[in-house]
């Protein structure tokens, strides 16, 4: 479906979720009402979504969201939640088939209005989003101690093929990428052997940001009022440092739309609030994924390439760096 129009591409996502439409009814014991199915901004692949009502045992209906298909992480993660006290959706129904299909698929809480994104910047607004997140933490930690290894990132190979693409590339202040960058590999084998001795047996969210999370206003029949943190699909084995330098990262080129919050101190102490331990070198980490990631732009021009955006992380780069080669 690649170069379709956004209207083709609706009209088979509509297609796809109408014809199990009946298929879903009959899974949710008729609970449904009528299915609206919609293409919204943020759906990437084949993911159908709608919105319908869903009549509760004493009769009364609420409004839902049904979303399918989901991964199988998706769909465990996105359940398991709504049975906790953690600032998620409340899901009422799921499955991992439909239409004689192996196609998991849930029907949640439909939150009103939109995403954090569409509200003006302020420091609550992030506060409240590491809250929600902090949230997630402590709920997963105490239903699952995840076993196995996170997924590891080859930042030799990343760094050399920035350094490459840094020299042979037109951009601004390239002598001064490339003799940073140069650095950073000299540091490899001190940093490399800290960041893969991080703690990774624990979750982090993978996608976090202020398009993740929607408000659960006063008097809703779902829970009490707050943050709703969104979209499980990239959660994932890692450290709570990612989650916090993958939002930091979305301002580096506009810092000042994050109000004076820094993500890491900020997700810090809404852990603690939550009896959680951030562990005594996450400042360390955090400037060893800095430098990482900055160091590695030029290796992403085509999707990272904007002049503003590169002026920004070698800045970044310029004020980690230092930090680093301390350890």
């Amino acid at each position: 479906m690649v170069g379709d129009s956004p209207e083709a591409q609706h009209n088979v996502f509509a297609s796809l979720g109408s014809s199990l439409g009946p298929a879903l009814r009959a899974e949710c014991e008729d609970r449904l009402g009528e299915i609206r199915w919609f293409r919204a901004d943020w759906q990437r692949g084949g993911a159908s979504t709608a919105y319908s009502d869903w009549r509760g045992d004493d009769g009364s209906t609420r409004e839902v969201m049904i979303k399918l298909p989901v991964g199988p992480v998706e769909r465990r993660i996105t359940t398991e939640l709504s049975e906790t006290d953690a600032h998620t959706p409340v899901v009422v129904a799921h499955g991992v088939e439909l239409g004689g299909y192996d196609l998991a698929w849930l029907v949640m809480e439909r939150l009103p209005g939109n995403p954090l994104s569409h509200e003006k910047p302020s420091k609550q607004l992030f506060e409240d989003l590491a809250e929600a997140a902090a949230g997630f933490y402590r709920v997963e930690a105490a239903l699952h101690r995840p076993d196995g290894q996170a997924h590891r990132t080859d930042w030799t190979a990343l760094i050399e093929k920035a350094r490459i693409d840094a020299r042979t590339s037109d951009i601004a202040h390239q002598q001064h990428w490339n003799d940073l960058i140069k650095q950073t590999h000299k540091l490899l084998n001190k940093l490399l052997p800290i960041w893969r001795g991080r703690d990774t047996h624990t979750w982090r969210h993978g996608d976090l940001h202020i398009g993740n999370a929607m408000r659960r206003p006063d008097g809703s029949p779902w829970g009490p009022p707050g943050c709703v943190l969104l979209d499980f699909a990239e959660v994932g084995l890692g450290h709570w440092v990612e989650d916090a330098i993958y939002l930091e990262r979305m301002y580096w080129a506009k810092p000042n739309k994050l109000c004076g919050v820094k993500p890491v101190k900020a997700l810090a102490k809404a852990r603690k609030k939550q009896g959680l331990d951030n562990g005594a070198d996450y400042n360390d980490l955090a400037n060893i994924r800095r430098v990482f990631l900055s160091a590695c732009v030029s290796a992403f021009l085509h999707r990272e390439g904007h002049p503003v955006y590169l002026e920004a992380a070698l800045g970044v780069l310029e004020q980690s760096l230092p930090l680093v080669s301390k350890l």
